[in-house]
């Protein structure tokens, strides 16, 4: 009697739940949606072409559904990575520069700013008319 042996995966992360015919839940809504797009759709295709025209326009428009529900590379669907790569491609801008924050340089603008603040308020200090000795609040003019 031969023993038989049933693979395990190590990582039980990537296991996915199966819901009816092997197929996940994801899966099995993707693949209705096809077929409820993809048939009507050849029906509607073969009053004004051949069957076999039909047929290829019907592949044509359910496929985006299979790839919807079939693809992943490292665990991310296919609208996961469309949508980095139209982020990637469209949204952002081509040139990134890389800058940093210099706290020396942020040090230096506030000490030019305080300086400025003092050399404005000598400035008008300097303008205002004196006092007289008198004692009295008015200006001379």
């Amino acid at each position: 009697m031969a023993a038989s042996y049933i693979s395990v995966p190590r990582d039980l992360t990537k296991v996915k739940s199966k819901v009816m015919f092997n197929l996940t839940k994801r899966q099995l809504i993707c693949f209705s949606v096809a077929a409820l797009i993809g048939v009507p759709s050849f029906f509607l295709i073969k009053q004004i072409a051949s069957t076999s025209t039909a047929a290829i326009g019907m592949m044509v428009i359910m496929m985006p559904f299979f790839f919807l529900a079939m693809y992943e590379k490292n665990g991310q669907h296919l609208e996961v990575i469309l949508r980095h790569l139209i982020e990637a491609t469209f949204v952002r801008p081509k040139e990134r520069p890389y800058k940093t924050d210099n706290k020396y340089a942020a040090l230096k603008r506030f000490e030019e700013a305080d300086q400025e603040i003092m050399e404005i308020i000598m400035y008008s200090e300097a303008m205002r008319p004196e006092k007289k000795k008198g004692g009295d609040d008015v200006f001379d003019f």
